[in-house]
């Protein structure tokens, strides 16, 4: 890599709940794995309302699990982030969709899919938690630390120190 660093980009539509957990998620990991300074992590909204806190239920969950979304503010999606982004990743079709839309060049993919190695739009989705009870948030949770955690995978080796 002639870039020493990485930048990958979690995509929801609200950014308020799931693209925040994936970013907390991914920090943490990248940490562990000792590849957090060659990694930078953001996370944006197709359709969010600037400056908003994470959402109740996904700061709780982040807490139970050792993560703090207090900081987090909602940013929406730009070209420019699109495009600068060595990688995007959107929780459902419509987030690659309408990044597509955004910057034509940018790479992007379903989280799901990118995570399990299958065609672009192949992978699961990560269902929308707003709105629903705690439980429903713990699922959203559990899906992305499988799903972040296999995108982990695919990239500790390339930015792993050499």
């Amino acid at each position: 890599m002639d870039d020493p660093s990485f930048t990958l980009v979690f995509v929801c539509t609200g950014n308020t709940c799931r693209s925040p957990l994936a970013e907390a998620l991914a920090r943490r990991e990248a940490e562990r794995r000792g590849i957090g300074e060659r990694l930078r992590v953001r996370s944006a909204g197709i359709a969010a309302y600037p400056g908003m806190a994470a959402s109740e239920g996904s700061r709780s969950v982040a807490i139970s699990h050792g993560l703090d979304l207090t900081a987090h503010r909602s940013s929406n999606l730009t070209p420019e982030l699109a495009r600068q982004a060595d990688l995007v990743l959107g929780m459902s079709p419509a987030h690659v969709t309408r990044t597509r839309e955004l910057a034509p060049d940018a790479r992007v993919a379903l989280l799901g899919s990118h995570a399990l190695g299958l065609e672009e739009l192949a992978g699961p989705s990560v269902p929308d938690p707003v709105g629903a009870p705690l439980e429903v948030y713990e699922q959203t949770y559990a899906a992305l630390e499988e799903l972040v955690g296999k995108v982990m995978d695919r990239l500790e080796e390339a930015l792993a120190p050499e």
